[in-house]
């Protein structure tokens, strides 16, 4: 009789730890900066993720499985990015990462994830490489949702150039590889309209004192200045053009978004206009219920949130991952990678609905006809366009070759 008991508490025991096993969590990485200068963009991030994980995992998860997220600060230094890949990789054992907000972070990290077979899902980072990185290899495990500087920095030239008809441009960008790879890329978008920039001046990250190079743009003619950088320094700009008394448009990159690129040009930021794959505004009802959602769980100053193309980008970057191991029924790297380059049913998401997303060899799920302009009034981002904010009530997929 005893021997029979202990046979059914062993057998009791052995269902449990099956149990147990099959409602493991899903690791997910989050790696951002979450302090500094970047960190409205990676706090932004952050907290769309959050709201994403907490919505699936009440609707009971992946796979029968909870998510469970594993946050780490970068601090927008390439080597806090390395040591927290390895960390995530080797101790966490996650499936897949998420975030990236620095171009130069996202280059020196996500070898690592490429070398494990770990997919990365880039919901902010920019630069054109990003996803290319590895073009050269079998697989490529690299994958993004946001719009990449190939489309930006058209949008910016065509804004200035032919919306605006400004034929003398100067060029401000910061000194990391985000700010250079974009200086690059609209130089070349500039130079296929057959226009040389004015001025091309670099400025370094906690800069205070643009004088010199707004002087170089100013006594060059420049009608506007094209930018690439993030918050703080872009209010920089736009404070040294009020001392100078100087006042052209201000066009860039989607950073002039940044809370703290509006709060602290203040009256000087006034106009500045960037691409933007998402504003705040609640133009279709999924994006009125994320809105609504992100100012009750997180009660942003004024409401506003302080980067909502990264807490969009976040929030989609999840429900992406969690529709591949859906379909691929696996959180095992190789197959989620699969499931993701050829997605069977279209996920519903903030900034647009993915319908194929990713193919093989194409990574990068945000096309040219997804972004719209936003324009800097009175301390929030708005549509700069009417037509822009007609269209962002409707669903905008990506255009399949």
């Amino acid at each position: 009789m005893l021997f029979r008991f202990h046979r059914l508490a062993m057998a009791g025991l052995i269902v449990c730890s099956a149990g147990a096993f099959a409602a493991d969590p899903i690791k997910i990485g989050v790696d951002g900066p979450f302090t500094g200068g970047s960190s409205s963009m990676g706090v932004s991030m952050r907290d769309g993720v959050r709201l994403a994980t907490e919505e699936i995992n009440k609707a009971g998860g992946v796979l029968g499985r909870q998510i469970v997220l594993v946050e780490r600060d970068d601090e927008a230094k390439n080597e806090r990015g390395v040591q927290i890949a390895q960390e995530l990789i080797n101790k966490e054992k996650v499936v897949a990462t998420v975030g990236y907000i620095n171009t130069g972070v996202a280059l020196a990290s996500q070898r690592f994830f490429q070398e494990a077979k770990i997919p990365v899902m880039n919901n902010v980072a920019t630069g054109s490489i990003v996803t290319h990185q590895f073009d050269k290899e079998p697989e490529n495990y690299i994958f993004r949702n946001a719009a990449h500087d190939s489309i930006q920095a058209p949008m910016i030239v065509e804004e200035a150039v032919t919306r605006r008809g400004y034929k003398k441009v100067a060029i401000l960008a910061d000194s990391t590889n985000y700010g250079q790879l974009g200086r690059e890329d609209l130089e070349k978008a500039l130079k296929a309209k057959g226009i040389t920039p004015v001025a091309v001046e670099k400025f370094n990250i906690k800069d205070v004192d643009m004088t010199a190079q707004l002087l170089k743009a100013k006594e060059a003619g420049a009608e506007a200045v094209l930018t690439y950088g993030i918050g703080p320094e872009l209010a920089q700009i736009a404070n040294g053009m009020t001392k100078l008394g100087w006042k052209v448009p201000m066009v860039g990159s989607w950073t002039l978004a940044m809370a703290n690129f509006i709060d602290n040009a203040g009256p000087g930021g006034e106009g500045a206009r960037m691409p933007q794959t998402f504003i705040q505004e609640p133009t279709t009802p999924k994006r009125k219920a994320f809105i609504d959602n992100f100012v009750k769980t997180f009660k942003p100053k004024n409401n506003r949130m302080d980067s909502p193309v990264s807490a969009a980008q976040g929030y989609d970057s999840i429900y992406l991952l969690a529709a591949a191991m859906k379909q691929a029924n696996s959180t095992e790297g190789p197959a989620i990678k699969a499931a993701l380059e050829d997605l069977k049913t279209p996920v519903e998401g903030v900034v647009t609905t993915y319908n194929k997303p990713f193919s093989k060899t194409d990574h990068d799920a945000i096309t040219a006809n997804m972004p719209v302009f936003g324009e800097v009034r009175q301390g929030r981002v708005i549509f700069a366009n009417a037509e822009d904010q007609k269209s962002a009530g409707q669903v905008r997929m990506k255009q399949q070759q």
